[in-house]
């Protein structure tokens, strides 16, 4: 074995063997930048899933439209593919922690700003255009850098861990903050379903979340581990990135199998607010419920996955979790049973919350180091293609019922997961998940890193 290689994996040995001694679902928070992080994730998870109630809530009050509520999905989603990019490059260039106080900062400043617009009662459709599309493009440019911080902060032993807590921390508030929106905006508004009073008090709330993210994130010590490197330039970082990805099939395969839940597994998130007006008959207290029910699901998916770092055939796990997904979105459109979803949606939840945070896992374990800001770009720049599944999903719902619409998308994503399956073959040969099985296996048997010596 040449003598690069020896210390190559001398250093990752080094860095997994950090926190050797901690062990259990808890693992990473043993680390304490990494607790710093987890916190900082929970508030700007609280806020985005705040967003999301109160967003949706006041713009379907307002028009009644399903395509107007895909219209405001798609104004975030259009920054994610334009400058995740971009971000991706930042990450790779400069210090992870300034872009991450720098960015929920600024998406503290812009909440306040429509949340007096809201509450003032001078709130149009096209003021969550431009908020979406301010939020959007904060989020690319910086998600990068949150989710390349990990590995670098835990090391590659834990990173399972950690980004199944990290999902923890998105369905945690996932549980409360949708049901917290829904009480506030309910209760302020008195029965009026036109009422502005709710949401606005709910986005002042969500700026504050943001900037308490803000603040956490400025006490972490130690957050970049990369030295800098020489550059040709932004479009070079980028095209260096993609051609990697193209020429690493595993990477590859992973990237287009995470955006087939985006494009036909996420619209029914998207379009709850619909379905538990037209389909249910249910209010925003109704609507809060559900998404807390998804969001339990998810949460024990998340903790499932904390403790599930060194099980085989990840790559099954992954297919058979999204396959699973389609088919309790079938079900549960075929349903008008407020009770019966609300059981029924926690499945749901944790399908979606063991897949991503898998996905996420492997795809940084099979990256290159210098390359995980990239590769994260490009894997949050493919979900920002979710508008080409919920636009067309929201056509059908609005001209043949939302339970339509939502059963086209489950078999939509079923089909595809299949077909990902049969075609990249690179899927179903992933095992435990590590770039190379042999050098992860040995290397975490203690007494055993002799063997590279020689």
């Amino acid at each position: 074995m040449s003598r690069s290689r020896r210390h190559t994996l001398a250093e990752n040995h080094a860095t997994d063997s950090q926190f050797v001694a901690a062990k259990g679902m808890f693992a990473s928070l043993v680390n304490r930048d990494y607790r710093l992080l987890w916190v900082g994730s929970l508030g700007s998870s609280f806020a985005m899933n705040m967003q999301i109630i109160a967003r949706g809530w006041l713009v379907y009050a307002m028009t009644e439209s399903p395509m107007k509520l895909a219209w405001v999905t798609m104004a975030f989603a259009i920054p994610m593919v334009v400058f995740s990019l971009v971000g991706g490059v930042v990450a790779d260039r400069y210090p992870k922690k300034k872009i991450m106080v720098i960015a929920q900062s600024a998406n503290s400043a812009a909440t306040v700003i429509l949340a007096y617009i809201v509450i003032t009662g001078n709130v149009t459709f096209w003021d969550f255009m431009w908020f979406g599309f301010f939020n959007g493009s904060v989020l690319a440019l910086s998600m990068p850098a949150r989710q390349a911080m990990v590995p670098e902060i835990v090391g590659e032993r834990l990173l399972f861990n950690a980004m199944a807590l990290n999902t923890a921390s998105w369905n945690l508030s996932r549980i409360l903050g949708p049901a917290l929106a829904g009480i506030i905006i309910g209760y302020l508004a008195s029965g009026d379903t036109t009422s502005a009073v709710g949401v606005g008090v709910v986005f002042f709330l969500i700026s504050f979340m943001y900037l308490t993210s803000a603040i956490t994130v400025l006490f972490i010590r130690n957050p970049d581990r990369m030295e800098p490197k020489q550059t040709n330039g932004v479009l070079a970082d980028i095209g260096e990135g993609i051609n990697y990805v193209l020429q690493t099939p595993v990477v590859f395969g992973l990237i287009v199998i995470s955006v087939i839940p985006f494009l036909f597994g996420m619209p029914m998130q998207q379009l709850l607010p619909a379905f538990n007006q037209d389909i249910l008959l249910g209010g925003p207290e109704q609507l809060g419920i559900i998404m807390s029910a998804m969001g339990g699901g998810a949460i024990a998916g998340s903790l499932l996955m904390a403790r599930m770092g060194e099980v085989r055939h990840k790559g099954y796990w992954l297919l058979g979790t999204s396959c699973l997904w389609g088919v309790m979105i079938a079900v549960c459109s075929l349903l008008s049973s407020y009770y019966i979803i609300v059981l029924l949606v926690p499945v749901i939840g944790l399908c979606q919350s063991m897949f991503m945070s898998m996905n996420r896992s492997l795809i940084q374990l099979q990256a290159a180091p210098e390359m995980r800001g990239r590769i994260m770009s490009i894997d949050m720049m493919t979900h920002g293609l979710m508008p080409l599944g919920i636009i067309p999903v929201s056509f059908i719902a609005e001209h043949a019922g939302i339970d339509v619409g939502l059963f086209c998308s489950a078999v939509a994503l079923i089909a595809a997961t299949v077909l990902c399956g049969i075609y990249l073959p690179a899927l179903r040969h992933i095992d435990k998940g590590f770039k190379n099985e042999l050098d992860r296996d040995i290397l975490t048997r203690s007494g055993q890193t002799a063997e590279y010596d020689q």
